[in-house]
């Protein structure tokens, strides 16, 4: 039997082509791809997400707003309030994005210690999005108690001391297409050495895609280039790497309830 392939974070809705998410889907099944995180980026989608996940039962999703989403703002209640539908396994995306450069990010900051809170009410945990901001990152979530909430650092690209710290909070990090970038060997190194019981593997489609397909928009299909990627890295079968990842992925969110069928 085949091992379980997870794309851990991916965004169906989002495809420049949203009415071919089904397509997509079926792609990544016939690539042996078998369960799916949908993550939100903002609660406008909720019913659209909530609806496509009804549909696939494989196929899981999120709430939250992610750290750039200028649409609504919501409230921990309302958070928590949308985290009741049964498909909804997350709270996220969710926390800092610096890349619009230096800035007043208080308003951001804010926002990340809602979601965390929200996490913390509905009793999920949270997909955090770190990008250019690893230290306010990691000092929010202690500042918050995220530990007792936990999740995953989705696309991770930090340094080794910076996973630790997610790592000693008792997060998972998810390694993307990122990985198998040619400018990539720093990550690279670092996820070598990174626990194999702690990490996911995502395609962030249709962002990030890996090579061989950099250009085009990404698939979840793709998310075995990540994985033997990751084989690779840690001198290991890409079966292995697929497995435990998967393993991990209901660990992380246990809500996720795989299908026994």
């Amino acid at each position: 039997m085949a091992p379980m392939m997870i794309d851990s974070h991916c965004h169906f809705h989002l495809l420049s082509a949203p009415e071919s998410a089904d397509i997509a889907l079926a792609e990544a099944r016939a690539a042996g791809v078998d369960y799916f995180l949908n993550v939100a980026v903002d609660t406008e989608s909720h019913a659209a997400l909530t609806r496509f996940s009804e549909r696939h039962a494989r196929v899981f999703t999120s709430v939250g707003v992610h750290p750039c989403g200028d649409g609504d703002d919501p409230s921990v209640e309302a958070l928590v309030a949308l985290a009741q539908h049964p498909r909804v396994i997350a709270i996220g995306e969710t926390g800092l994005d610096y890349g619009a450069g230096p800035g007043d990010y208080g308003w951001q900051q804010a926002r990340f210690r809602r979601h965390i809170e929200a996490g913390r009410q509905a009793g999920l945990p949270i997909i955090v999005h770190s990008r250019l901001a690893p230290a306010d990152t990691l000092r929010i979530l202690q500042e918050e108690g995220a530990g007792e909430v936990g999740g995953v650092i989705h696309c991770f690209v930090e340094d080794a001391e910076t996973a630790r710290g997610f790592l000693d909070l008792g997060f998972y990090l998810s390694l993307s297409g990122i990985l198998t970038f040619q400018n990539a060997q720093t990550l690279r190194d670092t996820a070598s050495q990174l626990p194999l019981d702690r990490l996911l593997v995502e395609t962030d489609c249709p962002y990030l895609a890996p090579v061989p397909h950099r250009g085009q928009e990404n698939r979840p299909a793709w998310v075995a280039e990540v994985i033997h990627c990751l084989a690779e890295l840690k001198a290991t079968s890409a079966d292995v790497i697929a497995q435990q990842t998967a393993e991990n992925f209901f660990a992380c969110f246990p809500q996720a309830q795989p299908q026994t069928s």
